[in-house]
């Protein structure tokens, strides 16, 4: 849910319509979303949350006071990558555009807001076993 670099920090789960910052956490030298107003707690989002940013989106570059990253779209969908690497971050932004940026890229400061959680799998009965137990109820003897 938070990557593992945030095992150490304060953290809670997102909600819809929570208004988030990037942040660098205190005693950490990773960046990730705290609460606006909670700043020293991670808010941890699972992969598919929407987020929804109030201004273009800057990540960090090698250059950055002389040519700032933009990327284009302000709307993004929160995702896992290289899970079977465990040293390395796995939280990423993949942008309506198709871009993925690292969480540990994006500049400090930048507000966002929660407009979706993924959906929780359903776990749904066979529809034969359905079938089968109702069927079955017609021809238990007595059953009239």
């Amino acid at each position: 849910m938070c990557d593992y670099s945030l095992e150490h920090v304060a953290s809670r789960p997102a909600k819809v319509g929570d208004e988030l910052v990037s942040t660098r956490f205190p005693m950490s030298l990773t960046k990730g979303f705290a609460a606006c107003d909670a700043p020293d707690m991670a808010v941890c989002l699972l992969p598919g949350t929407e987020l929804v940013f109030a201004a273009d989106v800057v990540r960090d570059n090698i250059l950055d006071f002389v040519f700032p990253f933009k990327v284009a779209s302000r709307t993004a969908r929160f995702r896992h990558l290289n899970e079977d690497l465990p040293d390395m971050h796995h939280d990423a932004l993949e942008f309506a555009d198709g871009k993925i940026v690292m969480l540990t890229r994006l500049r400090p400061g930048q507000r966002a807001t929660v407009l979706q959680l993924p959906a929780e799998p359903r776990i749904e009965k066979p529809v034969a076993a359905e079938r089968q137990a109702s069927h079955s109820a017609w021809f238990l003897p007595g059953g009239w």
